[in-house]
């Protein structure tokens, strides 16, 4: 699981910005958000331009050289911050996994990967800075020409990546579990336009997939269960690419969904694929949504075994009945905070914390 990332001059984080998921309250209530002493489950509020979204990609940098899963152009666009051009990026990430710690930390430029460290349970695996390798593991034995040409690499190659690939790993290796868990990490969001990174090695076509894969009757029972939306389809044939809703001589499904509906519809697609999923983001995810299905929504992706994390302006789910302090985090002026640590308050089952945040009760 992530414990910790932090991020550096990277878009509109000049300063250095550190979320710690490993710190968790001890409420008794919700307890299903925490697991193994990590936050599982969580919600980012925050002002416009407050770094949201831009939280999210960063998060999602990961993916750009560790793995051949899906990016979006959103990552690819400059992303160096414009008041520290000439400084390096710099991302830091946490994870534990049994009694394995990793912290994995890496700077670079446009070109790529400058700086690169792993430690593994306190000790360092290996360290790339100022054009030298440093790796003295038994277990990854490597010429000393071999480290010169991956420290000088003109491609500036991830070690780590080089390691994945060419140092077989048992099942149950830590450096094995973190490659597991980056490869299954998922970022996507329905703003002017969708988007998604990771997970997924190419993109799908959601009607066609929800076709192909006999899920009609299955989405049609998710939209009621969930919206109360009674829609009917008729039944599809073999290499059909768009739903028909049943109407008269038959109505593009896409012609007369709503907005909204149309984000439940990636949801539920997503929703298919959450079992591969380790550590799930989704921005604004209710950008579209009524207040009450927004709450039944989290409901659902909180039920999910993997760490489920989304972005929202909607303070209705800022309530003890979906959550609990210490999982709803507040980002602003290059902080990120739990909303327990944002007062001297101590936040119980019953408080009203909704209209404490609109109160201005929680400072950051």
């Amino acid at each position: 699981m992530l414990t910790k990332f932090a991020v550096k001059n990277y878009r509109g984080f000049s300063d250095r910005i550190e979320w710690d998921l490993s710190n968790p309250s001890n409420y008794t209530f919700n307890t299903f958000a925490i697991k193994d002493g990590i936050v599982k489950n969580g919600i980012i509020y925050g002002p416009n331009g407050s770094g949201k979204s831009n939280l999210a990609l960063a998060l999602f940098d990961i993916i750009l050289h560790l793995t051949q899963k899906s990016r979006n152009q959103h990552q690819m666009d400059t992303i160096i911050n414009v008041y520290h051009p000439n400084d390096l990026m710099s991302f830091e990430y946490t994870f534990r996994f049994g009694q394995n710690a990793i912290e994995y930390y890496y700077s670079k430029d446009l070109l790529g990967i400058v700086k690169e460290k792993l430690i593994l349970d306190g000790e360092v695996l290996f360290n790339l800075e100022n054009n030298t390798l440093y790796i003295e593991s038994d277990e990854f034995p490597m010429a000393e020409d071999i480290k010169k040409q991956l420290a000088n690499s003109s491609n500036k190659v991830s070690i780590l990546g080089y390691l994945w690939s060419v140092y077989p790993l048992t099942s149950v290796h830590p450096l094995k579990k973190m490659k597991e868990f980056v490869d299954g990490m998922l970022l996507f969001w329905n703003h002017e336009e969708r988007g998604f990174a990771g997970l997924e090695d190419g993109i799908s076509y959601i009607e066609e997939y929800i076709i192909s894969n006999k899920l009609i009757d299955d989405f049609s029972q998710f939209l009621k269960s969930i919206s109360n939306q009674d829609f009917k389809f008729k039944t599809a044939n073999a290499g059909d690419k768009q739903l028909i809703c049943d109407i008269g001589d038959g109505v593009p499904f896409s012609k007369i969904r709503s907005t909204g509906t149309s984000s439940l519809t990636l949801l539920y697609f997503w929703s298919q694929k959450m079992s591969k999923a380790t550590f799930v983001m989704i921005d604004e995810f209710d950008a579209f949504y009524h207040f009450d299905l927004s709450f039944k929504v989290c409901q659902k992706l909180f039920s999910y075994a993997n760490q489920i994390f989304v972005t929202s302006h909607n303070t209705y789910l800022m309530t003890n009945d979906l959550l609990r302090p210490d999982c709803n985090f507040i980002i602003n002026k290059s902080q990120i905070k739990s909303l327990n640590l944002c007062t001297e308050k101590e936040l119980r089952w019953g408080n009203n914390i909704e209209k404490m945040y609109r109160g201005n009760a929680f400072e950051i």
